[in-house]
């Protein structure tokens, strides 16, 4: 992707442009960044499908006296299209629907690591979820009717108490949009919205943008932390190996020497406090050990991801015979730093990546590309083709 050409999903904006002046920054309305024709990625009848299934997350929210409802899927059956004030949201649709998957495609100009799913919504005449604000980027593409969009950045993001739902206290709106099959709307994090369906079976696609908290980020490298300490040796990962991060050594025991008679038994010693802070203080906090947390944990599929294992069993030769190729699974995700890749949850260190390094870019290998690849990146290859991960074309 050339970062610096115009686009139509950006207004005629570059990502280059876009990224500097916007990206959470300010609110964008963009006119016909999609062909109306393209907008819409399932229409009403599948997107209910999907919510009457098992494996997938979904919510109906609707008004009724006055009051706010939810209930969450699946569902058996759903309200009359003629019923006013009900919207059906169903997440993650680009794990299920190819066409969904393709559209967020068009949205990497943005890192991988920062992508997190596509949400689906479905609303009567008059259907919303209510004055809320998001933690995350979005960008909100009206796929079919008219959608009226309020938006606010107050500062007041005080809730609603005691309701199903995130509704803010005290909207005020200060700009109002009606967006029309194609129209997109850019929110940064915390600009609160509300968007209420002008016709029936109205629907938006609201492609997110995770934000991880950093609490989470904390935790998160605390863990790769204390995954040193127990554990030393490698790890078998394929044809490649994936040793552990290498780490203080802590296997000695405390000591006090010298400890003197005690009058108060119940006091904790000094020397225990000072022995806890010096052998965490031998713990390197790198900027490996943040990319080996980060890595698998952007990476981690989805809890209600399933992975499609053919009958057949392809063989990755017989890909290369008939000059066809690879690409990643809609549901794979993949992500590198240095020799270090990442896919769906796992780690391995390559010594020479250059080839995945363009898989995870383009999701995408061609005969010419598999060619080239030495026979440890085929084996591995050849194992994620069994797993489902990849699939030949």
């Amino acid at each position: 992707m050339n970062i610096d050409a115009p686009m139509t999903l950006l207004g005629g904006r570059s990502a280059a442009n876009f990224m500097k002046n916007y990206w959470q920054k300010k609110p964008l309305l963009i006119r016909k960044a999609v062909e109306a024709g393209h907008s819409c990625p399932l229409p009403p009848a599948r997107l209910k499908k999907l919510a009457k299934q098992d494996d997938v997350e979904s919510r109906l929210i609707w008004q009724e006296n006055g009051q706010w409802n939810m209930e969450n899927g699946p569902f058996s059956r759903f309200p009359k299209v003629a019923e006013p004030n009900w919207s059906l949201l169903v997440q993650s649709v680009d794990l299920h629907d190819d066409v969904t998957a393709e559209l967020m495609q068009q949205f990497r100009f943005i890192p991988d690591a920062r992508l997190d799913d596509i949400m689906i919504s479905l609303a009567s005449l008059g259907g919303g979820v209510g004055p809320h604000f998001d933690s995350y980027d979005v960008f909100l593409l009206q796929g079919r009717g008219q959608r009226r969009w309020r938006i606010s950045q107050q500062t007041d993001l005080s809730l609603v108490p005691d309701i199903p739902c995130k509704i803010l206290q005290h909207f005020a709106p200060e700009e109002e949009f009606v967006l029309e099959p194609g129209d997109m709307l850019y929110l940064p994090p915390h600009v609160a919205h509300d968007g209420i369906s002008l016709s029936d079976e109205c629907i938006t696609v609201s492609i997110g943008f995770r934000a991880p908290p950093l609490a989470v980020l904390a935790r998160g490298l605390l863990e790769v932390a204390a995954d040193q300490l127990s554990a030393r040796a490698g790890l078998g990962f394929g044809p490649y190996s994936t040793p552990a991060l290498p780490g203080p050594d802590l296997s000695g025991m405390f000591r006090d020497k010298g400890l003197a008679a005690t009058e108060t038994p119940a006091a904790l010693p000094e020397e225990l406090i000072s022995s806890a802070l010096a052998a965490v203080q031998k713990i390197d906090f790198t900027e490996r050990m943040a990319a080996r947390f980060l890595g698998c944990w952007l990476t981690e599929p989805n809890s209600l991801s399933v992975f499609p294992i053919a009958e057949d069993m392809i063989d990755i030769e017989d890909v290369i015979d008939r000059n066809g190729s690879l690409q990643l699974d809609r549901r794979s995700r993949m992500i590198y730093r240095g020799a270090d890749v990442f896919i769906n949850g796992e780690a391995l260190e390559t010594k020479s990546n250059a080839l995945l390094r363009k898989f995870a870019d383009t999701r995408r290998l061609e005969t010419r590309d598999l060619k080239k690849a030495n026979a440890a990146t085929l084996t591995l290859l050849q194992e994620w083709l069994d797993d489902g991960w990849v699939i030949a074309t």
